[in-house]
């Protein structure tokens, strides 16, 4: 998946020209929308990690989607938005998720073991719902914003990985809990808009343990930049 951060990185600059160049049209629109397609990148942080684990290299996420803005004052700089949208995460640890005779367990990796990659990699399918606030009107577009609400989502896929110069281990992982709810707030101006989100549940089902008997409770806090066009 690492090809997806060049492509966001090259992708961001077409943001910024978009609202730049609807703002030279001379035709006032008073029942404009704002902000109807996203596209956003994170640092995944994992809260309540059990004892000894740590993460490492970069944990990531990215997302994109469409959201349907809805005024619902006469200036329209007040609504609601509902979307659908699709989101990655990659997930980097110390914590090896080992797949033997159809059972998972998990388990610290060594001091002592060389390994390249181990990571948790998961794709959903998201539905934001969410309050706006902002501070545009038909003949500006370039503007304040204040974005928060509730996403649910639902991982359609997901991966474990282990990888090193003596092995490589893929698997999908059925530990994971597949709905997944979180708070998010975004604010900014014009282009660059900060990010953050909280999870609501666990990554992992509730009766999932370490092989020391410890709950594996973890929930992602994520904090990044996302982009609102058109």
């Amino acid at each position: 998946m690492r090809f997806y951060l060049p492509f966001l990185f090259v992708f961001i600059p077409f943001l910024s020209l978009a609202q730049d160049t609807s703002s030279g049209t001379a035709e006032v629109n008073n029942r404009y929308l704002e902000d109807q397609f996203y596209v956003g990148i994170t640092y995944n942080l994992l809260l309540n990690r059990p004892s000894g684990v740590s993460q490492s290299n970069l944990p990531y996420g990215l997302q994109l989607g469409y959201i349907k803005d809805i005024p619902i004052n006469a200036e329209r700089n007040i609504g609601f938005g509902i979307g659908l949208g699709y989101n990655f995460n990659s997930y980097s640890s110390n914590l090896q998720a080992i797949e033997e005779n159809g059972e998972i367990s998990y388990q610290l990796i060594a001091d002592d073991v060389q390994f390249n990659r181990n990571k948790l990699i998961t794709h959903m399918v998201e539905v934001p719902i969410e309050f706006r606030w902002r501070t545009s009107s038909p003949e500006n577009y370039k503007f304040w914003r204040v974005y928060g609400g509730v996403r649910l989502g639902y991982v359609f896929a997901n991966s474990s990985k282990f990888i090193s110069d003596a092995e490589r281990l893929r698997f999908s992982n059925d530990d994971l809990e597949r709905f997944q709810y979180d708070l998010y707030f975004s604010f900014g101006y014009n282009t660059w808009n900060f990010y953050a989100s909280y999870a609501l549940n666990n990554v992992f089902k509730n009766d999932v343990v370490t092989v020391d008997g410890e709950r594996i409770e973890m929930r992602s806090l994520k904090i990044g930049l996302i982009f609102y066009i058109l």
